[in-house]
């Protein structure tokens, strides 16, 4: 049988990126995604489950049970709110760290035993907001960094059994949550006109795209190649976080 990644958020971007790499690479993929199924998603399997409810322990542990063997969790799925501290709501903060924070702890909890059986692997999709932020992204940050602590947390406990857990740090890259969410951050500019700020920010001159962040999840994720890299945290920014904000 192929390997199987379950990859969450994989109608996205990065996620629906992730699902193409790891299925060209010759994995199965089970994808976990908010909305119904579309049509042309490159997936085995498909769970419509809503990350930020109760109900998604249930959700998930039913999912796995059903896919019945699991070598990687990839925990993309994730909601933003870009708003100050003073207008975001308990509602709003609640929310992003319940998709951000509380269901990648969720998964990789209801996945063990199957990442055990077959000393696989998670890779958690952070953030740079993680390490170094913007004014106006409190609750997102704050939820990114708690991933990144989760990411540790679990290398540490889960090392004995084999199973390796890293977080990538994925800077600005082209998915539709940056273009919904760049103009807001950026003063109501909009469009490409934000995204050619962005990129104008960033050393490389230009903002990501998500095969390119897809391919850096598949390496982690696979134990022939990244085989002794556990409790890590990699940038894939484009040399953002290289930078000095005084700079």
């Amino acid at each position: 049988m192929s390997r199987v990644a379950v990859i969450t958020g994989v109608t996205g971007g990065i996620g629906r990126a992730c699902a193409v790499a790891f299925m060209e690479a010759g994995w199965d993929v089970a994808g976990i995604g908010r909305a119904k199924r579309p049509s042309d998603l490159p997936s085995r399997w498909y769970g419509q489950v809503d990350l930020s409810l109760r109900t998604a322990t249930d959700r998930l542990r039913a999912f796995f049970a059903e896919v019945g063997k699991i070598d990687a969790l990839v925990n993309n799925a994730a909601l933003q709110v870009t708003k100050g501290i003073e207008s975001t709501s308990d509602a709003e903060w609640a929310a992003v760290m319940a998709t951000n924070a509380a269901a990648p702890f969720v998964a990789i909890r209801e996945a063990i035993p199957y990442l055990r059986a077959s000393r696989g692997a998670v890779v958690n999709v952070a953030s740079v907001h993680a390490l170094a932020t913007s004014a106006g992204v409190a609750a997102y940050a704050a939820s990114k960094g708690a991933l990144v602590a989760l990411t540790r947390a679990a290398a540490l406990e889960l090392g004995s059994s084999g199973v390796r857990v890293n977080a990538v740090l994925p800077g600005a890259v082209d998915t539709p949550m940056l273009r919904g969410d760049a103009g807001t951050r950026l003063g109501g500019v909009e469009g490409e006109d934000a995204l050619a700020i962005l990129a104008a920010r960033t050393p490389l001159g230009r903002i990501g795209r998500p095969e390119e962040i897809a391919s850096v999840v598949l390496f982690l994720a696979d134990g022939d190649r990244a085989s002794f890299a556990t409790g890590q945290t990699l940038a894939v920014d484009g040399g953002v976080l290289a930078r000095l904000a005084s700079e």
